[in-house]
Formats: structure tokens, C-alpha cells, sequence
């Protein structure tokens, strides 16, 4: 993976909230020159998400890359699959945010294939959902079909913001670990928002710190066998605190990224999580189980 020209924004893996790679102190955080640069990049993004928007509002269709052929990829690639050649064939579905579509997986979606991954597509949920365990039906089903049609019994996901809540929620409340190889969550409030006091509809009230569907995903959770890979930011404007962006049950096999300098919008497009999301899909990004983890740039 190629290094950012701003060492701080590489990600962090840890699990001890103390740990080097622990989000800053929010004044000096909000002093450095990451953190300035990755404001400015935020808003060029959300503004050119705003273009691309209407180009996400219909449903993707499920479409092998026909250029990854075995033996024909570059040696960057190949590299990346050396471990385990077979899994750039499993599927990766990714789940957008809450009041978004697939519009903002538009890079995302062209890194995966360029990296090899064969087949790549997004999920539109309906702009109306209002529970957070209908969506992760809705999203079971979804991902039935794309095994149905592949032939694979296991898929990835990959979920934006309330997108990696949705499939959380099918891993561990619905049996979704049958079917899903790993899971990678981008700037998803796993502990909630203070933000979301601010809007009293009822799919926003479940991402409330505390709400019934929140303390539900802290039940006991014994034998998933889906990994999860947490990936938030300490420059995360809509999950707030950014701590909340963790992962951390002790049932689960979670994996925490801290990266730094990067907004809400801007992580499906990072470079550095890009590289991440990759190395994660491709099998060489594992939870450490039964041992406590140090942190160390990813």
C-alpha cells in the first residue's frame, strides 16, 4: 500500500481505547494541519457527492468484471491474493449511509475491481426505512440473491455510516454470519450519536447512544463466525463522540481502525481506506481473538 504524504492519516489498529492510536485531544485535534486539510476535503466531497447523487438512485445490477481472469491480472494483484488466490471471486456488497445510495461507493466500487475483486455491487435500501432490523432483513435477502446468482454461499459487505449498523444488526441478530465471510464498517455510530437527539424520526431514534436497538446489539452474541473490521475517524463530524465509531463486544471477532484527518463522507474515498478495506477483504487484516492488541500503523 502506498503511504499518504501526511503520515498521520495511515490507519491505527487497536483495541485498548488508551492506546497510541486513540483519538487526540478534540482542541489539539482540531489545531493540527490534518485536521484543516481533511475539513476542506470534506466539503469538496460532500459537494461533488451532491452532483453524482441522482446517478445512485437506481438499483445496481450484480456484474462479474470480465477483464479479472486468473493469470491476468497485474503483479500488484496477484500479490494481494497471493495468500488466498480464490477470495478475489467472493462477492463484495456494499450498504450505503442513511439518506445516500450507492452513488458514494463510486470510487470504492472502481478501487475493489481495479484491485481484482470480480464482482463488486451496492444495495439501495428505501429512502422511507424506518427500523434498523427490517433493514437487515430487507438486506438479508439481498444477500441471498447475489449468492444465489454467484454461486457462493459467503459474501463480504462493506457498510457506510448506518449502512454498517444495518448489516451488523443481520450478523449478529439475524444469522447473518451464515452467509457473510467478513464485514468492514465505515464511520458507523456502533455506540450511537449525540446527533442524532436532533432528529425525532423513528429510524433516527435508534441511533440515539442507549436506544433499544443499540442495547440489543450489546446482548450476549456467542459463535459469530463474521469478523468485523471498525473503521472510524477522529475527524468524524456525524458520529459523535468519534469514539462511538468502535466495535467492541466481547462476542464479536472486532477489529478497530482509527484514521485520522478524515470526515464522514470522505471515507469511502480515502486512499489510505481504500488500501484498507482491501487488505481487509483479501484476508490480510484478521481480529486478534483471546489476546489483547497493541496498536500499529496499518
Amino acid at each position: 500500500m502506498r503511504p499518504l504524504s501526511d503520515p498521520e492519516s495511515d490507519p491505527a489498529s487497536h483495541t485498548d481505547a488508551g492506546a497510541p492510536g486513540a483519538p487526540r485531544h478534540p482542541v489539539r485535534s482540531l489545531m493540527s494541519l490534518a485536521t484543516l486539510t481533511g475539513g476542506l476535503t470534506e466539503l469538496a466531497l460532500v459537494g461533488a457527492h451532491a452532483l453524482i447523487y441522482p446517478l445512485g438512485t437506481r438499483t445496481e445490477q450484480l456484474r462479474p468484471d470480465p477483464r479479472c481472469r486468473p493469470g491476468e491480472q497485474p503483479p500488484a494483484v496477484r500479490a494481494l491474493f497471493a495468500a488466498d488466490p480464490l477470495a478475489a471471486r467472493v462477492p463484495v456488497v456494499l450498504v450505503h449511509g442513511l439518506i445516500d445510495n450507492h452513488s458514494i461507493f463510486a470510487v470504492m466500487r472502481r478501487s475493489l475491481r481495479r484491485r481484482g475483486f470480480t464482482s463488486v455491487c451496492s444495495w439501495n435500501y428505501s429512502p422511507l426505512l424506518a427500523d434498523v432490523a427490517r433493514g437487515a432483513a430487507d438486506l438479508g435477502e439481498h444477500l441471498q440473491r447475489v449468492c444465489e446468482q454467484t454461486g457462493h454461499e459467503r459474501v463480504h459487505v462493506v457498510g457506510h455510516s448506518l449502512g454498517g449498523l444495518i448489516a451488523r444488526y443481520h450478523v449478529q441478530r439475524q444469522g447473518g454470519d451464515r452467509h457473510v465471510e467478513s464485514l468492514v464498517t465505515l464511520g458507523t455510530p456502533h455506540q450511537g450519536s449525540v446527533l442524532a437527539h436532533l432528529l425525532p424520526t423513528p429510524l433516527v431514534r435508534q441511533l440515539r447512544p442507549g436506544s433499544p436497538v443499540l442495547r440489543e446489539l450489546t446482548e450476549p452474541a456467542p459463535g459469530i463466525r463474521t469478523p468485523v473490521t471498525a473503521i472510524y475517524s477522529d475527524l468524524d463530524q456525524v458520529v459523535l463522540p468519534t469514539s462511538a465509531g468502535r466495535c467492541d463486544h466481547p462476542d464479536l471477532q472486532a477489529r478497530n481502525v482509527l484514521v485520522r484527518g478524515i470526515g464522514h463522507m470522505s471515507l469511502p474515498f480515502h486512499r489510505n481506506v481504500l488500501d484498507e478495506v482491501a487488505a481487509t477483504l483479501a484476508g490480510h487484516r484478521r481480529p486478534r481473538t483471546h489476546a489483547p492488541a497493541r496498536a500499529a500503523v496499518a
